[in-house]
C-alpha cells in the first residue's frame, strides 16, 4: 500500500513537472476549466503562463519575429513587458500593440506539489502592484477564454523584489486584466520600412502609438498627389501597398487608432527611403 502511494505521488509529480515544462512558448494546448472568478466589474478574469528566458522578452529572438512584427521588444520602450495574446486580445493582428494591466489575484492550485490559493496582495512573493504588458505576439492555443502567455520579466516583474523565480515557479495562474491607454513618454509615432520593399512595392510597421496603441487602417499619400490610397494589413502591424506604378516618395502616412482616431504624419517617409529603416515622425496621439 505504501509503495502504491509513493508511486502515485511520484506519477503526479512527473505530470505537473511535465505540465510547467510544457508552456514554453505562445503555442502549446492544455485543456482548462475557465475561472469564474470576478471581484471588480472593471476587471475581467484570465490565465497567464509565460515562456522563454526567465528575464527574456519571450521567444529565444527577443521577439523579432513575433506575430506582430515588432522588433527588438526587449529594449525601450517594450522594455521585455511584452505578452502573447490569444485571438480576443490579438484580433487577427489589429491588437497589436495594445497596452493591458493585470493584476494576479485569483486562485493557484496544484496537486500533490504545490497547493496555493492566493490573492497576490497576501501571497509572499507577489508585489500587490498591478504591471502594464503589451501585446507583441499571437498565442495560438488558449487556456482559457482570455490567456495572457507573458514573458518572464513580465511575469516576474509582478514579484516583490528578489522573488521572481518564486513566482515564476507557480506556473499557470489566474488573473485579472482591464484595458488601459498605452504611454511612450518621449516617443513619436514610428514607421519601420520593412525589407523587401521596392519602388512598387511598400510594407510598413507602425509603433509607438499612444492611448489605444493599436492600428485598423493605414492611408499613404504620394508627394505627387492630393488623395489617399488605403493600404493593405499584411500581418500583424505591418501595412503594404502593392502599386501597378512607381511609388512617388515622399510619403505621408495616416493611421487610424480602434477608437477611429486619425493621425498625419506628412511626408514621414523622405524621398531617398531605403528598406530595413526606421522613419520616426512629430506626431503623436
Amino acid at each position: 500500500m505504501l509503495a502504491s502511494s509513493k508511486a502515485a505521488a511520484l506519477l503526479g509529480a512527473m505530470m505537473i513537472l511535465s505540465l510547467l515544462a510544457t508552456y514554453g512558448s505562445c503555442a502549446r494546448p492544455v485543456n482548462f476549466n475557465e475561472s469564474a472568478f470576478t471581484s471588480d466589474p472593471n476587471w475581467e478574469a484570465a490565465r497567464a503562463t509565460w515562456y522563454g528566458a526567465p528575464t527574456g522578452a519571450g521567444p529565444d529572438d527577443d521577439g523579432t519575429c513575433g506575430a506582430c512584427g515588432f522588433k527588438n521588444v526587449n529594449l525601450p520602450p517594450f522594455s521585455a513587458m511584452t505578452s502573447c495574446g490569444n485571438e480576443p486580445l490579438f484580433k487577427d493582428g489589429k491588437g497589436c500593440g495594445s497596452c493591458y494591466q493585470a493584476q494576479f489575484f485569483l486562485t493557484l492550485t496544484f496537486h500533490l506539489l504545490l497547493t496555493f490559493q492566493i490573492r497576490c496582495t497576501n501571497h509572499p512573493a507577489c508585489s500587490g502592484n498591478p504591471e502594464t504588458v503589451i501585446i507583441t505576439d499571437m498565442n495560438y492555443y488558449p487556456v482559457s477564454k482570455y490567456h495572457f502567455d507573458l514573458s518572464g520579466t513580465a511575469f516576474g516583474a509582478m514579484a516583490l523584489p528578489g522573488r521572481n523565480d518564486e513566482l515564476r515557479h507557480a506556473g499557470i495562474i489566474d488573473i485579472q486584466f482591464k484595458r488601459v491607454p498605452c504611454n511612450y513618454p518621449g516617443q513619436k509615432v514610428t514607421f519601420h520600412v520593412e525589407e523587401g520593399s521596392n519602388p512598387v512595392y511598400l510594407a510598413v510597421l507602425v509603433e509607438f502609438e499612444d492611448g489605444d496603441g493599436d492600428v485598423v487602417q493605414v492611408d499613404l499619400m504620394e508627394s505627387n498627389s492630393a488623395s489617399w490610397t488605403p493600404m493593405r494589413e499584411s500581418w500583424g502591424s505591418i501595412w503594404r501597398l502593392d502599386s501597378n506604378h512607381r511609388l512617388q516618395a515622399p510619403f505621408s502616412l495616416r493611421i487610424t487608432n480602434e477608437s477611429g482616431k486619425q493621425l498625419v504624419a506628412n511626408q514621414v517617409i523622405p524621398a531617398n527611403w531605403v528598406p530595413n529603416t526606421y522613419y520616426r515622425s512629430i506626431v503623436q496621439y
